[in-house]
């Protein structure tokens, strides 16, 4: 079947802009694998403080949170707008004034959160930044989970990459969001993205000087299977070394879908997370966040809030 080129609008005629490839005419109201028609949605928007301090630094890093998900990962912290679909409808024109009120707030960076399944709207919008002289760093804020091939349109438009990887366990992934290939997809892509963009730069780890392009890693510890993430460090030391910049995240909290498919019903442990930040500094890995286990939920969003993060008001 042949389909429109990713970096126009027609490219939701028949959408193959992530790794599912359905194919579905998005612009005929049909909903793709990302659970969205050809309508751009937004659920939130603003400066928000619960990022790595690279990205947060003083004054915010400005997200941009998309309605939808191609990954899908059933225990999604973002639940309400990745499966249930919670979010409002902005043409390109509202998206742009949308984005650029945030530039006016003073953010470090812009950060389109699970953007690529809205790739033809977001890349415009991109251009029409740039043309009205916003100079600040892009942010493309993933979940690992996508086209290698599409990555170099990407990268044209973003300056920083921080995708996820969530699986080196194929069992893992086919469970979690039904797809074994993850763990070779998520790789071919993160390999393009430091190709093309190296690794973050400049790094400072207390948020003084916020991150001006590159890449960083991040990696969710799920509880109970320590394992997986312990596969992930040594993958991503073979492959990039030590220096790669890298975020390991112990933020899990189980929710109603955990509840419902009795799988990850409880959250991490200190023990869990401290066996997988000792395999870090075993591998000697130099750049790198780790998180304490968290004691409140202060960044676990409710997104019918106008603020979805109460940390954001900490």
């Amino acid at each position: 079947m042949n389909c429109a080129t990713p970096s126009d609008f027609d490219a939701y005629k028949c959408c193959r802009l992530c790794p599912r490839g359905c194919a579905v005419d998005r612009t005929a109201g049909k909903t793709g694998a990302c659970g969205e028609t050809s309508e751009c949605r937004i659920a939130s928007a603003g400066p928000h403080f619960g990022e790595e301090p690279c990205f947060s630094g003083t004054r915010g890093s400005g997200t941009v949170f998309f309605t939808g998900c191609s990954t899908g990962c059933f225990f999604c912290q973002n639940w309400q707008i990745s499966h249930e679909g919670l979010g409002q409808v902005y043409d390109p024109g509202a998206f742009f004034n949308l984005v650029r009120s945030l530039t006016e707030k003073g953010v470090h960076n812009i950060n389109f959160v699970t953007p690529d399944h809205f790739w033809p709207h977001i890349a415009w919008v991109c251009i029409k930044l740039r043309e009205d002289g916003i100079t600040i760093p892009f942010l493309f804020n993933s979940s690992g989970y996508h086209r290698e091939d599409m990555i170099e349109a990407y990268a044209e438009h973003m300056d920083i990459f921080m995708p996820d990887f969530k699986f080196s366990d194929p069992k893992l992934a086919q469970q979690c969001m039904n797809d074994r290939r993850y763990p070779e997809i998520a790789l071919k892509a993160l390999k393009k993205m430091v190709e093309l963009k190296g690794f973050l730069n400049p790094w400072d780890p207390s948020g003084k000087i916020t991150a001006a392009s590159g890449v960083l890693v991040r990696h969710l510890v799920l509880p109970g299977h320590i394992q997986n993430s312990i596969e992930v460090l040594r993958l991503l030391k073979k492959e990039f070394g030590p220096l790669l910049p890298i975020s390991v995240m112990s933020q899990f909290r189980p929710t109603h879908m955990c509840t419902e498919r009795k799988l990850l019903t409880r959250a991490l442990t200190a023990a869990e997370f401290d066996e997988v930040t000792a395999a870090a500094d075993a591998l000697g890995f130099e750049n790198a966040f780790v998180q304490s286990v968290p004691d409140s939920d202060a960044f676990t969003p409710d997104f019918r809030n106008e603020e979805p993060f109460r940390g954001n008001h900490l």
